[in-house]
């Protein structure tokens, strides 16, 4: 099922693949994934942050955007969460 109401998807930023499997199962086209990867690589548990800060920077995000996001670490930590911004 689309997530169509999802302005912006917010991944951890460990692995370009990851990210796109994710949004093709979610019907999220690529041009609404928030994406640093490129610029910084893995920085762990700041990528999601990091991504967010430039984002909301570049006028990206917006008040009202709905962000889902999800993040992963060593052995079997994980969180995600959606939020309205502002």
């Amino acid at each position: 099922q689309d997530l169509i109401h999802v302005d912006w998807l917010l991944l951890h930023q460990a692995n370009i693949r990851i990210m796109e499997v994710v949004a093709q199962r979610f019907g999220i086209p690529m041009d609404k994934v928030l994406r640093n990867l490129d610029k910084y690589g893995n920085t762990s548990a700041a990528s999601i942050p990091l991504a967010l800060a430039e984002a909301i920077q570049s006028g990206k995000v917006k008040k009202g955007d709905i962000i889902a996001t999800a993040g992963f670490g060593a052995g079997l930590s994980w969180g995600a969460t959606v939020m309205r911004w502002g």
